[in-house]
């Protein structure tokens, strides 16, 4: 029988772990706290959108990431692409005239899994 010893690989902790909640977590990370900011701007800038948008269209758009100047729009298929990429111009220059410096939109057509 063998005998449970300590090893280095697997130390004992010297604290008992405690639960954190979710959003606890994203404040103490900054990494976490950074993309979390990044997604809530990208839904607001999203809901900025809304006056702009063909109400048959929302359904089918969902915020992607920001990157720099540049926001991704996922469309759910590619007429709701070819319609945003129309709109494009006049939805970069909302959200500029926002405040947000947003140039270019890139759009992706999701795909199913």
């Amino acid at each position: 029988m063998a005998s449970l010893t300590y090893s280095p690989r697997y130390p004992r902790a010297k604290q008992p772990v405690q639960a954190v909640s979710v959003s606890d977590a994203l404040e103490r990370a900054p990494t976490l706290a950074r993309l979390t900011a990044l997604a809530h701007q990208s839904q607001h800038c999203l809901s900025l959108l809304d006056t702009l948008l063909p109400s048959a269209l929302r359904s089918g758009i969902q915020a992607g990431p920001i990157e720099g100047t540049q926001w991704c729009l996922l469309a759910a298929n590619s007429a709701v692409a070819a319609k945003l990429r129309q709109l494009a111009p006049a939805l970069t220059a909302h959200l500029r005239a926002k405040g947000y410096e947003i140039t270019t939109i890139r759009i992706k057509v999701q795909t199913r899994s």
